[in-house]
């Protein structure tokens, strides 16, 4: 599903050159999890947002499905994600002024699907994430544990081959974030391949593959025992 070869990335400023990626090899197979850790500032981040279509690598290659995307401009990378890949970030990032209906349907907006699909498409995320009694609720009426569970409904919404989540516990208590990563297992056990970020070493359990960053290079990888490729 995902290769790169050789991938880089690097910040200049007038006075610094940062690499934050350096020269990472990496293959992902559908249907895997994997969770990326390492300290801050090691590279998870970086790596994720060029994963994710959200950002160009500096130099290598980056092979998403069938396309070579390394060279890609930004019009095309937002053209290749939409559908394809689905977000969960720490923040949860939620529009304030719209329900959760609306946050949920907004992929779909932009992607175009006729009204009645969207209702449909919507309330079927909703009723998964079992918040659809919310859907007419703003985000400022929900709890942490709710509003990333609207975040996920969000992501699945469009029925996308990957999710990647950026530390999607970060800001919940121990009850909620245990029951968010229930939540990634179960998708990851229906086929989505899902890439996560975390500190959490009790998250990263849950994960098929763990993936450890320093310096911007992978320093180890470890294959849980229950996993089989």
């Amino acid at each position: 599903m995902i290769k790169v070869k050789e991938l880089q990335k690097t910040y200049v400023s007038e006075e610094i050159e940062t690499t934050a990626v350096n020269r990472i090899n990496l293959e992902i197979k559908e249907g895997e999890f994997i969770a990326i850790m390492g300290p801050s500032g090691c590279g998870k981040s970086s790596l994720l947002n060029i994963l994710g279509l959200l950002s160009s690598p500096s130099g290598g290659e980056y092979w998403f499905g069938e396309h070579e995307v390394a060279s890609y401009s930004e019009r095309e990378r937002s053209k290749l994600r939409k559908g394809a890949i689905g977000f969960v970030f720490q923040s949860f990032n939620l529009i304030d002024e719209l329900t959760v209906f609306e946050n949920v349907e907004l992929p779909l907006l932009y992607l175009r699907i006729p009204k009645p699909e969207r209702k449909k498409k919507v309330e079927e995320a909703l009723e998964r994430m079992g918040i659809m009694h919310r859907r007419n609720h703003f985000s400022q009426q929900l709890s942490g544990g709710q509003q990333q569970r609207v975040a996920i409904a969000r992501a699945i919404v469009s029925d996308p081959k990957l999710i990647l989540a950026d530390e999607p516990t970060g800001n919940l208590d121990s009850t909620n974030g245990e029951e968010v990563m229930r939540l990634l297992a179960e998708l990851n056990d229906q086929g989505t391949t899902i890439i996560m970020v975390t500190h959490s070493y009790h998250d990263a359990q849950y994960a098929n593959r763990i993936i450890n960053l320093l310096d911007g290079k992978i320093v180890s990888e470890n294959i849980q025992e229950e996993f089989q490729l």
